[in-house]
């Protein structure tokens, strides 16, 4: 009798595991960031807050990001799990890129860091607009 508990509790934590492993792997593949989002991105000097316009394509990561500042530039980047990674193009060969390394918290938040190539760097929040 004793055997077959083991083997019972055995399973179901492997069960579990498997699981665990499974939702972790397929949260991208039912979670889009395509929309509009507003960023807060802050620095020692303040806070930036952009207007972004993503499209999420398979890992493939698109879009706009529209700043006071900085004018409209083209978004190039990739999602991979719970990992978003893009670049912030310049708008010129002399420009600085902002790369943008962060985590989906959920399906209408993403937090991270930014580097402005070497040039400082920064923290980021962002919230979807939903409709």
């Amino acid at each position: 009798m004793m055997h077959r508990y083991r083997t019972f509790i055995r399973q179901s934590a492997l069960l579990t595991l498997a699981v665990a492993t499974l939702s972790a792997a397929a949260f991208p593949a039912w979670q889009s960031l395509t929309g509009r989002w507003s960023f807060a991105v802050v620095t020692d000097n303040g806070t930036g807050t952009p207007s972004v316009m993503l499209t999420h394509s398979g890992t493939a990561l698109t879009g706009t990001y529209d700043s006071p500042r900085g004018g409209v530039r083209k978004i190039e980047g990739e999602v991979k799990g719970d990992s978003v990674l893009f670049t912030v193009l310049p708008p010129d060969p002399d420009g600085v890129p902002y790369v943008f390394r962060g985590v989906i918290v959920n399906a209408n938040s993403l937090q991270g860091s930014v580097d402005f190539s070497g040039m400082g760097g920064a923290t980021f929040t962002a919230t979807r607009h939903t409709p």
